[in-house]
């Protein structure tokens, strides 16, 4: 017997039994992450519109900090309150999709909202500050998840120039004509007409009174109409496309939600079908597969699915395989699951790969290519079925056994 007893560091009982990480009893960072800053903005919104809304129905106490720094009366804030709901509601969206410019401007609104709460600062108005105090910096900590760039065409470039022109063309030109008008006499009236004005609405309380005015308004009707109609087919058309190519499985990389810890499974064969039933109520999942038909029958699912080669490393990088918790590589054709487990390595060395092999001889192959884990299927198996004659139960029973 060799005096040397230290037992090898690489033994099957290691593997098995040893496990040197360390195992957390809760994972701050499911409460801490993009989609919780989300969620909270998003209740900031509920919240701030009903208690808005709330305050607006009946008689309010004004007795908050700021109701006394509040330039004349302080009631216009109960309407803010609700407007800026909803603009909240809208940043919500552009934060689901991680868009940059959605969390700079909803780090600007959300401390314009504590202006209706520390203005009447009624007991209702609590959970409308605990919220907007847990989420602000909840937001700002989480910075780094919202990295989408907005990417604009020429055309809407330029149609949203021309809205915000036609606006201040005729802001201004209706504040400078005042005098030819009746009852206009603000540069908040002049806002307002301007508003009723390219709207079509004309209530009739401010009227042009002169030739040179009526002519005026008659030109803000002409270019803010036609600024509006530009806009709305430089837009909204392009948005609508996109939702149509999502009901075909066609989504973008710009479209997937939200995922933090998230498994890809790249290819979509008959062992996946099983592991999507398997993993559905445990995590969130990304299928990338280029086949479109099967692509469309996922999103019908409500399955995330991208629609394009999971042999390309820039197609993975989109999927957010640097936030994946793992990724899953089991179709029918091992060579091509070769090529797809070299991009995901290259994508991200760290990730956790776990390969289906339809041959067993190629389970060494895919090992040597980056996979941490190969299972081979056809193995699997037959050896139940080995198991079930033998032991003259159920294939399934040995698996149950060891389980309980």
């Amino acid at each position: 017997m060799s005096g040397d007893t230290t037992p090898p560091s690489d033994t099957a009982l290691e593997r098995l039994f040893y496990h040197g990480e360390k195992v957390r009893l809760v994972y701050w960072r499911e409460f801490s992450g993009a989609k919780t800053a989300v969620l909270l903005t998003s209740l900031v919104a509920v919240l701030a519109f009903v208690t808005g809304l709330s305050n607006l129905s009946r008689e309010v106490r004004y007795d908050g900090p700021l109701a006394a720094v509040i330039p004349g009366d302080p009631g216009f804030v109960q309407f803010t309150g609700v407007l800026l709901a909803f603009v909240l509601a809208g940043l919500v969206f552009g934060l689901q999709r991680r868009k940059r410019l959605a969390w700079y401007l909803t780090l600007l609104t959300l401390p314009l909202v504590t202006l209706l709460p520390l203005t009447t600062f009624q007991t209702t108005d609590v959970p409308l500050l605990v919220l907007l105090a847990v989420a602000v910096p909840l937001l700002f900590v989480n910075r780094s998840a919202f990295d989408q760039r907005i990417e604009l065409s020429s055309l809407q470039i330029a149609s949203l120039s021309s809205v915000l022109g036609v606006g201040l063309y005729g802001t201004v030109g209706s504040y400078v004509l005042r005098e030819q008008f009746g009852e206009l006499e603000t540069w908040g009236d002049a806002v307002y007409y301007v508003i009723v004005t390219v709207a079509t609405v004309g209530y009739g309380d401010i009227t042009p009174l002169t030739t040179e005015a009526k002519w005026f308004s008659l030109s803000v009707i002409v270019f803010g109409t036609g600024a509006f109609t530009v806009a709305i087919g430089a837009l909204i058309v392009p948005a609508i496309e996109k939702r149509m190519a999502a009901a075909f499985g066609n989504m973008t990389p710009s479209e997937l939600s939200l995922l933090e810890d998230h498994v890809l499974v790249l290819g979509y064969g008959d062992i996946t079908e099983s592991l999507l039933e398997e993993l559905a109520d445990e995590t969130d999942v990304v299928v990338v597969t280029p086949d479109s038909d099967r692509a469309s029958a996922l999103d019908d699912r409500d399955v995330n699915v991208l629609t394009d080669d999971p042999t390309d490393e820039s197609v993975l990088e989109a999927a957010r395989i640097g936030d994946a918790s793992g990724v899953v590589v089991a179709t029918r054709d091992d060579a091509r699951d070769v090529l797809t487990i070299l991009a995901a390595r290259k994508a991200n060395p760290e990730v956790r790969i776990v390969a289906a092999a339809n041959d067993r001889r190629h389970v060494d192959k895919l090992e040597q290519v980056g996979a941490d884990e190969v299972i081979s299927p056809m193995e699997i198996g037959g050896r139940l079925l080995g198991r079930s004659i033998l032991d003259g139960g159920s294939a399934l029973s040995p698996l149950e056994d060891e389980e309980g």
